[in-house]
């Protein structure tokens, strides 16, 4: 019993020196806790917030004024607004992954463990709501319904969940057949244990590793919509909405755009980062140098 209970522990501290070997990894995570601690209690601490009007200083370049990094047409602080954006994109982000992965555990459990005419009609599912280019499928969902952070939110989750269906249908597949799990079929438990406290307990690693790179998905995501005019509506502040009220001004001033797509590009690639780190630390099969 103590072996049994070791190993579990050996394991995950084997998995945590090879994601902290891993450099891009370890740095994606620090920039994402920058981001969220600065989105979190940044905009309580300047002077300005994401709504003041100051027609004085419009268009000012960053470092040239009382705004640190500028202001847009209307004189509205950048970075408040760049933080406040922060707010909605990282909610946006977090909420639809667990969403999302919620939905795709469990269909891809059902899936998986019953397989058959069951799991047969819940890929099909899947394959069919694939078919659809995830970002039209998104815009026309968008399009059908009143744009707020609730409604994009479940948008985005209800196009993202497939690829997680997935993942975890493949790993219940695999499993399935193993001896724990006839042994416990055997003592008479239920299908909810057999899938719960069974099988998803083994799965979850992958589930992580894809659930982290859904949160990257789901920023880029509303983005895409907000931009085009289909997502958070301003006054309210996302960094997808700033680049649309930006892009007539990118000749006259630049920084309107380059900054909130600078901020989703570092977003973005460091949760990508952090998932790539999670997939190596997690796969017993990756060696990491040293």
């Amino acid at each position: 019993m103590e072996m049994a209970a070791g190993k579990p522990v050996r394991q995950g501290n084997r998995a945590v020196r090879r994601f902290l070997r891993h450099r891009l990894a370890i740095i994606g995570l620090l920039i994402i806790l920058f981001l969220v601690l600065a989105c979190a209690i940044g905009p309580s601490l300047l002077p300005y917030n994401q709504l003041h009007i100051d027609l004085r200083h419009r268009f000012q370049a960053p470092f040239m004024g009382p705004h640190i990094l500028g202001s847009d047409q209307l004189g509205r602080d950048l970075l408040a607004r760049l933080l406040m954006a922060g707010r909605i994109s990282l909610t946006v982000g977090f909420v639809a992954m667990v969403l999302s992965t919620a939905v795709g555990v469990i269909i891809g459990l059902a899936s998986g463990f019953y397989g058959g005419r069951i799991g047969g009609a819940l890929m099909r599912l899947v394959d069919a709501v694939l078919c659809f280019p995830s970002i039209f499928l998104l815009l026309t969902l968008a399009a059908l319904t009143t744009p707020s952070l609730l409604t994009i939110t479940v948008i985005i989750a209800l196009t993202a969940w497939m690829q997680v269906a997935r993942i975890v249908d493949g790993q219940v597949r695999a499993l399935r057949e193993r001896d724990y799990m006839i042994a416990a079929e055997a003592l008479g438990a239920s299908d909810s244990r057999l899938m719960f406290r069974e099988l998803l307990p083994n799965i979850v690693a992958p589930i992580v590793v894809s659930a982290t790179l859904n949160v990257a998905n789901a920023i880029l995501m509303e983005a895409y919509v907000s931009y085009l005019g289909y997502g958070i509506q301003p006054p309210t502040p996302s960094w997808g909405n700033m680049l649309n009220n930006a892009q007539e001004y990118l000749t006259t001033a630049p920084w309107l755009a380059l900054l909130p797509g600078a901020v989703i590009t570092l977003a973005v690639s460091s949760f990508n980062f952090v998932g790539d780190g999670l997939r190596d630390a997690l796969d017993p099969h990756m060696d990491l140098p040293g």
